[in-house]
């Protein structure tokens, strides 16, 4: 609630998102994720209703080459920049649209300058690199000595992969813009400190397991 009187709703929804999951993994009742869920459908609602610009993001979504010169303009130039990179991309720094087209393109749009200067080679290993962060993390969480160690290793797992799913997502046209960070690539400091908290987190998880299997 107090991330959400900011206003930012991305950041909220990241939470809620991992918190469902992580209930779901420590066996809460259906029924009980389908109510959170569908408390928080109003609850998005009224906030979509009560910033104009929130509503001006979710059609530049739905159609962002309708408006490429208004609410649709970031939106329209991360596409041309995915698109532009081709399968191998321009080369590292040779982004064009980076170059006063493309807003925020060192923090919530960097992805697409990846694909420009990298091409889908480059995204596939970004994309790769995400989805072992996960295989791991999952694996950490199984093996995990405790429920508790279980459930840290989870939370912490999908608050990494889903922020980066979100990030992407946005930037290819596949959700609405939100102020979400890309993890271990976007420029801010505190956003990295975090996230390396977290894997460190994650790692003691994984060396209390190995500990517990030497016993």
């Amino acid at each position: 609630m107090l991330i959400g009187l900011e206003p930012d709703l991305g950041t909220p929804f990241l939470i809620f998102c991992v918190a469902i999951l992580t209930l779901f993994v420590a066996g809460a009742r259906w029924q009980s994720i389908a109510g959170a869920l569908a408390l928080a459908v109003p609850v998005v609602a009224e906030e979509l209703w009560r910033k104009p610009y929130r509503r001006a993001r979710l059609l530049s979504f739905m159609s962002p080459f309708e408006n490429i010169k208004g609410a649709g303009y970031q939106l329209a130039q991360s596409i041309l920049a995915v698109g532009s990179g081709g399968w191998t991309g321009k080369g590292v720094g040779a982004s064009k649209l980076k170059l006063m087209y493309l807003p925020k393109p060192h923090t919530d749009f960097i992805f697409p300058v990846i694909c420009e200067e990298l091409g889908l080679i480059g995204a596939a290993v970004v994309l790769a690199l995400f989805t072992t962060i996960l295989i791991r993390g999952v694996r950490i969480a199984r093996a995990a000595p405790n429920l508790f160690g279980t459930l840290l290793a989870t939370g912490i797992s999908l608050s990494i992969v889903i922020q980066a799913f979100f990030n992407i997502a946005m930037s290819i046209g596949l959700l609405p813009t939100k102020g979400i960070p890309l993890p271990f690539i976007s420029y801010g400091g505190s956003s990295l400190l975090a996230t390396m908290l977290g894997v460190g987190i994650l790692l003691n998880v994984s060396r209390q397991t190995r500990a517990e299997a030497l016993k």
